[in-house]
């Protein structure tokens, strides 16, 4: 259908007075059909699901959209890190990997002090939430990838259909008209919503070591943009990446 849709662009097509197309081709046949589809190729489309992303020229391709959202300008879900489902209540008391407290990590811990050591500092896939939930090769991104988005990209406060949130546009060579929208979603902490509107958290899937009760993330407001070191039974957005 590619060749074909090529062809119909680069070739003169005449239509004859029974509607039927003629397709006159650089070797010299002609092609006679009854109808023609213009269908362009798709772009910018994943061939996981069809979700899709934008290629800022980086190490990976970032979706448009979070995870449980439609809308580039949608909030989606909120996952506590390491969790792959949203829930009503985020706490330590509901947080899947440890029991019930900041101190008695049991998965993911590089300090005995937080708990059972393993040593883990990197989401496995089946704890990954962009994974869990939009499959192929979907997943989190990691904190050196939400650090290359910061330091390689323009980063602009504006609202999109009326949501806060940064244009965040690539400064690579060949990709300077390629940008993505980052809503501004707050966090979730107990059973409220805190920030939204004001504030943006999302998580990487890298375990801040130093401190294994806490994960690494991007944090912004309208005048900032940074690093993020957050409690991990926080509920924060996800922006998944694809290579």
């Amino acid at each position: 259908m590619k060749k074909l849709f090529m062809a119909v662009i680069a070739f003169m097509m005449t239509i004859s007075a029974s509607a039927q197309f003629y397709i006159y081709c650089s070797d010299g046949n002609v092609i006679k059909v009854d109808s023609i589809s213009m269908i362009a190729p798709e772009e910018n489309v994943d061939s996981h699901h069809g979700h899709e992303y934008v290629d800022l020229g980086l190490s990976v391709k970032w979706a448009t959209c979070n995870v449980g959202a439609t809308k580039p300008e949608k909030y989606g879900d909120y996952f506590a890190w390491g969790e792959t489902q949203p829930k009503s209540n985020y706490d330590w008391g509901t947080y899947k990997w440890c029991n019930g407290s900041y101190d008695r990590q049991t998965k993911y811990c590089t300090d005995s002090y937080y708990g059972t050591v393993d040593n883990k500092a990197q989401l496995e896939l089946s704890d990954d939430a962009a994974r869990a939930n939009w499959g192929g090769s979907w997943r989190m991104p990691t904190d050196a990838e939400l650090i290359e988005l910061r330091e390689q990209c323009t980063w602009t406060w504006t609202t999109q259909n009326g949501v806060y949130g940064y244009n965040v546009t690539s400064k690579k060579s060949g990709y300077t008209n390629k940008s993505i929208f980052l809503p501004a979603t707050g966090y979730r902490y107990d059973s409220s919503l805190n920030y939204a509107g004001s504030y943006g958290y999302y998580w990487s899937s890298s375990l801040n070591t130093g401190s294994p009760y806490n994960a690494c993330g991007l944090y912004f407001s309208s005048d900032d943009v940074s690093r993020d070191y957050d409690i991990r039974f926080y509920g924060h957005s996800v922006r998944p990446v694809s290579q």
